[in-house]
């Protein structure tokens, strides 16, 4: 079972929703240019959805629903659940996460600049490890009933 967010945690990602709804597609764009330097994570990715701007919109979208949300988790177990059932048909792996991680926070830095505090990253790391862990515990359930199939 994932450990809950803190109260503070919960408070700084709600208080980035603002700047997330403004500049999320710049974040999420930085955070492809970071992430798609590894060639092998590059080809999970759909280019035609990268390069149409589709990708970036999504999960820049995605972040900030999880940011409003993040201390009412039902609200998302939908789109949850949509994120799982893609990975898995993209063949998304645990190991997959932390180049993620490496890659979305220093480009909220990159984007948000002196804006993007310690505390303001270390609170969304914490977060997208707590939303990783459940995301990789879905996933492992859809990949062994993919197995079983």
């Amino acid at each position: 079972m994932t450990k809950p967010l803190s109260p503070e945690t919960l408070a700084i990602v709600k208080s980035t929703a603002p700047a997330l709804e403004q500049h999320g597609v710049a974040i999420t764009t930085r955070m492809y240019e970071r992430l798609f330097v590894d060639p092998e994570i590059k080809t999970l990715f759909d280019m035609a959805a990268q390069e149409s701007g589709e990708q970036p919109r999504r999960l820049a979208a995605a972040i900030l629903a999880f940011a409003k949300n993040v201390d009412k988790l039902d609200a998302l177990k939908p789109a949850i659940e949509r994120i799982a059932q893609r990975h898995v048909a993209t063949h998304v792996k645990p190991e997959h996460y932390p180049a993620v991680a490496d890659a979305l926070l220093p480009a909220i830095r990159d984007i948000l600049g002196d804006a993007a505090a310690d505390e303001v990253l270390e609170a969304w790391g914490e977060a997208y490890w707590f939303l990783a862990d459940i995301l990789i515990g879905r996933e492992e359930t859809l990949y062994a009933t993919e197995d079983s199939a």
